[in-house]
């Protein structure tokens, strides 16, 4: 089955031709471990989770690698203002290595909860270090550095095709960033550092020594010395978000191909934000996001989450509310109710292959080969569970397969979900019966929570809940 994706390269769908057939390289750009990542970023690692799925369904042999950005990554993206790993650390009163570890456990908890399948490879910036300064040495050694007070920048000037992924004609198309003014010693706005010098009236947690004196290195040399140590200097598809397109993902390419002189990937997917009110995208600068844990603490299935990214193509930017959340845990409780009915009335074998012949099974395969056209392959899903000429069997044994492209544990047999809005009714009526002092109602009404799991905690001004 040929497969279709948008290149954002080549600004078009383009046919997926591997480099090596039936095998398939794909780097994503991880977390940076200084904070909770937010609903928005896990969209990203949602849509790049599908697109594994996909491949694995068509039968490819994958090679999945992931970077964690424990150092490196500055406020700026014009390579000024501290290391979000220091200031982190500086905050909470803990080192960097601590900050590192309490944060990728929290992500990889997230992305787990989210059924996204874990890397074949998770690729820390702090154990590569020396892959990145042989690079840096490549980058010098054809002559596209220079050195001022603070480190060792590329000069953009000198890579012809700088900013052709961004779609800019010339690279000064590209602006230093807008939160800070431009480093006056820098040739070009869009030169980039390659190797920061660490501050000489500051201490920083972390540094190392190089040939160009003790620092640490630039956050996109760490990408590009990852991702070619792992799956060559030339390999399939790269993927992240829209916001690394301008700088992150046109600076890897930059770099990697200035010391390579060969392309450094053929398919480049970004992901489109999560928007909330007034279509503001979800960003940790702007303190307008919310974690998976933060469904969690208001018992929403993060399973939730992934069903509701699936309401748009990942192309497309996705609006965010609680109330469109909800409707698609419903519908999510609704449809696993319902296998799970007719799953027992049928006595289901899920041994037995799904209808390959049939045309909705072509229009399934059509729409996941399109660009992870999902929405279509879902309205598949819901078309086939709907039709009552299609025989239980045979349509469960669709949704079963259809499932291991979704990943929504459409078959797990689990407790009934207690929505937060049943909770909160159950309390209000036990209010109300303290109000009339039926004190046995209102223990009963405790107790019936409790055996579902959930704890009523009284406080002075209300009633809270947690669940066990």
């Amino acid at each position: 089955m040929d497969i279709f994706l948008y290149n954002t390269l080549a600004r078009k769908k383009e046919k997926f031709k591997p480099i090596n057939d039936g095998a398939v390289g794909i780097y994503v750009c991880g977390p940076t471990v200084y904070n909770y990542a937010h609903i928005g970023n896990m969209r990203t690692y949602i849509f790049e989770d599908t697109l594994r799925r996909i491949f694995k369904y068509l039968g490819y042999k994958i090679n999945y690698v992931m970077n964690v950005t424990d150092v490196g990554h500055l406020v700026s993206d014009a390579d000024d203002g501290d290391d979000k790993m220091e200031m982190s650390a500086q905050k909470e009163g803990k080192s960097a290595s601590e900050i590192a570890e309490f944060y990728s456990k929290a992500f990889f908890r997230d992305f787990s909860d989210l059924n996204c399948i874990m890397p074949d490879i998770i690729s820390k910036a702090t154990e590569h270090i020396p892959d990145m300064i042989k690079l840096i040495e490549r980058i010098e050694k054809n002559g596209f550095t220079y050195k001022i007070s603070d480190g060792i920048y590329f000069d953009a000037s000198k890579f012809k095709n700088y900013g052709q992924l961004a779609g800019k004609k010339h690279m000064n198309g590209i602006k230093a960033g807008a939160r800070v003014e431009f480093n006056s010693e820098k040739k070009n706005p869009s030169d980039f550092a390659l190797w920061k010098l660490s501050p000489k009236d500051k201490k920083r947690q972390m540094e190392w020594s190089s040939p160009w004196g003790k620092g640490f290195p630039g956050w996109h040399i760490e990408c590009s010395a990852m991702s070619m140590k792992y799956l060559g200097e030339t390999f399939d598809i790269h993927c992240g978000g829209i916001d690394h397109v301008a700088v992150h993902h046109t600076n890897e390419i930059a770099q990697a191909e200035a010391a390579t002189g060969k392309s450094f990937v053929n398919y480049w997917l970004h992901a489109e934000f999560l928007v909330g009110c007034e279509n503001d995208k979800m960003a940790k600068s702007a303190g307008n996001f919310i974690t998976v844990n933060t469904l969690r603490e208001k018992n929403i299935d993060p399973l939730s989450y992934r069903y509701f990214c699936y309401s748009a193509q990942y192309k497309k930017q996705l609006e965010f509310s609680w109330e469109a959340l909800k409707a698609s845990e419903k519908t999510l409780i609704n449809l696993r109710e319902s296998i799970s009915r007719i799953k027992k009335e049928i006595a289901f074998d899920e041994t037995k292959k799904p209808n390959k012949e049939a045309p909705y099974y072509e229009r399934f395969l059509k729409a996941i080969s399109d660009n992870l056209n999902i929405p279509q392959a879902l309205s598949v899903l819901w078309e086939v569970f709907r039709d009552n000429s299609i025989l239980p069997q045979e349509k469960l044994s669709f949704i079963y397969d259809a499932d291991k492209i979704f990943g929504l544990d459409l078959f797990k047999e689990c407790s009934p979900i207690i929505l937060e809005d049943e909770i909160m009714e159950k309390i209000r009526e036990r209010e109300n019966a303290r109000k009339m002092k039926d004190f046995k109602k209102s223990d009963e009404i405790r107790q019936e929570l409790l055996e579902r799991g959930i704890a009523l905690e009284d406080t002075p001004s209300c009633t809270q809940w947690k669940k066990l």
